[in-house]
């Protein structure tokens, strides 16, 4: 009974290894348009790893969940975990960063040839979420509110990405996916979200009150209508909301 919760972290690492063999697999897919000109784009397969990330992240909440049903919580499975959230948050997250630098500079003339130092800060993501999670696997004070932004939300908010360039209908949006620039500051603040110590929500409650639910009641709503009105970037809208509701409740307790 006590490994049953283990099993599902466990699950949740198999979601991240099959969400990098998706990224990996495909590489970059070449076509020619009217003109006879190089096309490059991000194969649709890597849109596949955000729904096994997406899957992982469920996964991630259960094994929680189970572990405090079954009153089996355990050192090992807080290990196991952070382990398993180092893949599907940490590095398949960072691989699909790789994956757009890699697009964004094949866009330009004789970007096929960019040295690949100029793809490696992609991993700077991962390191940083390695960092979080072993400072909090050594943080008691973090049960029912986290210093800087948890590894799962940004490894979401990343993989969300691959489906925002996929599905939207908005030139621009595809011009700042295509933008290297876009993606080194995007690794820089993510990274530094993670491995700052801003306080931030925590989906835990010591007891549940309308004043502790509001927030997430806000971040639900916020993620509904964005749904509706933006589809995929619902999701980076949402994590944007969860990080300035995270440091406004913050200024306001302070």
């Amino acid at each position: 009974m006590k490994q049953i919760p283990n099993l599902f972290t466990l699950l949740n690492l198999f979601f991240g290894c099959i969400a990098i063999v998706c990224i990996m697999q495909p590489g970059l897919s070449f076509t020619l348009d009217a003109n006879g000109e190089n096309l490059v784009s991000l194969p649709e397969r890597v849109t596949w790893a955000s729904l096994f990330i997406a899957l992982a992240a469920l996964i991630d909440f259960l094994d929680g969940f189970m572990a405090r049903l079954l009153k089996v919580p355990s050192e090992l499975g807080k290990q196991l975990d952070s382990l398993a959230d180092g893949v599907s948050f940490g590095v398949a997250p960072g691989l699909i960063v790789y994956q757009f630098l890699r697009l964004s500079f094949a866009k330009e003339a004789g970007g096929l040839d960019t040295s690949i130092l100029w793809l490696l800060p992609a991993f700077i993501l991962p390191c940083a979420g390695a960092y979080r999670l072993a400072r909090f696997n050594i943080d008691p004070a973090q049960g029912y509110s986290f210093k800087g932004v948890p590894i799962p939300a940004a490894g979401l908010f990343i993989a969300s990405l691959p489906l925002v360039y996929w599905y939207t209908s908005h030139a621009f949006i595809i011009d700042i996916l295509l933008n290297k620039w876009f993606w080194y500051a995007l690794i820089a603040v993510i990274s530094y979200l993670m491995v700052s110590t801003l306080p931030m929500l925590a989906l835990k409650f010591s007891q549940l009150t309308l004043k502790k639910a509001t927030p997430f009641l806000i971040l639900a709503l916020v993620t509904l209508l964005g749904a509706l009105s933006f589809g995929w970037l619902a999701v980076s809208i949402s994590f944007i909301a969860y990080v300035i509701l995270s440091l406004s409740l913050k200024q306001t307790e302070s």
